[in-house]
């Protein structure tokens, strides 16, 4: 099935929309660009959403950088989770490992969309949507790219059930850019960058089809709409001193 579409260039100025996204900020992984925050007591730990618009960069798989994450978690090397587009490919993409959890082994999960998302000419609008507490396996992890939820994917182990991942974990260091772990930088742009706590939203909480052009996937203003937790955060990049700002009020990221 086609994705929806956006049109290439700047989407948001280009679109009748009735809200305009008027920054983005630009990544360029040879500066080591990431914004970081350490979390608190979740308000829920089991459920949590990202969304974000991105326009790809240089997508180049040189080791050890060959994945370029988005948003990452960490609070040591046996628990982390990534959020990324996977080395060549550019498969979306979830890592998260984490030590015990019942047993003396650690517990991966890692869940693979089967599409690509290779274009750079053009913004795309990702979200990551998790509530562990859901009974079906296959609905505790959501990936929606252009308004589409995208069922298509496989996992070497989908998330247990009520099973908190290091994303949303009282303690853990969380990286808007790279990894945590000090590798896998993003290169390219990105804009209205949300994380909620607490809740599994959907991609049309964030974003909506264009009347006039129905398959064209346009952003709206949530930031009225959704609740945004203890640990959520939004980056609008509007004031180009403090990119870092967190517009819904809560502790700034800081910048590196």
């Amino acid at each position: 099935m086609p994705l929806p579409t956006i049109p290439s260039g700047n989407v948001f100025s280009s679109l009748p929309t009735g809200f305009n996204v008027d920054n983005s900020c630009r990544f360029n992984d040879a500066d080591t660009p990431y914004f970081s925050k350490s979390f608190g007591t979740p308000s829920d730990g089991k459920k949590w959403t990202f969304s974000c618009w991105v326009k790809g960069g240089d997508l180049g798989n040189a080791s050890p950088n060959s994945s370029r994450n988005l948003l990452g978690a960490r609070i040591d090397s046996s628990n982390y989770t990534d959020l990324q587009f996977l080395s060549a490919d550019r498969h979306m993409y979830i890592l998260d490992y984490t030590t015990g959890g019942g047993g003396a082994y650690g517990k991966t999960t890692g869940i693979l969309s089967l599409a690509y998302y290779r274009d750079p000419a053009a913004w795309q609008h990702l979200v990551w949507a998790c509530d562990t507490s859901q009974s079906t396996d296959t609905n505790r992890l959501k990936f929606y790219v252009n308004g589409v939820h995208n069922t298509t994917v496989t996992a070497n182990r989908y998330m247990d059930q009520n099973r908190e991942i290091t994303m949303n974990k009282s303690g853990a260091t969380v990286d808007v850019g790279r990894s945590p772990a000090g590798y896998y930088y993003w290169d390219g742009y990105m804009a209205e960058v949300a994380f909620i706590d607490g809740t599994q939203y959907a991609a049309s909480d964030f974003g909506e089809f264009d009347e006039d052009s129905p398959t064209i996937w346009k952003p709206k203003d949530f930031s009225g709409d959704v609740t945004f937790g203890n640990n959520g955060f939004y980056l609008d990049f509007k004031d180009s001193a403090n990119l870092g700002n967190d517009a819904n009020g809560g502790t700034d990221l800081s910048e590196n």
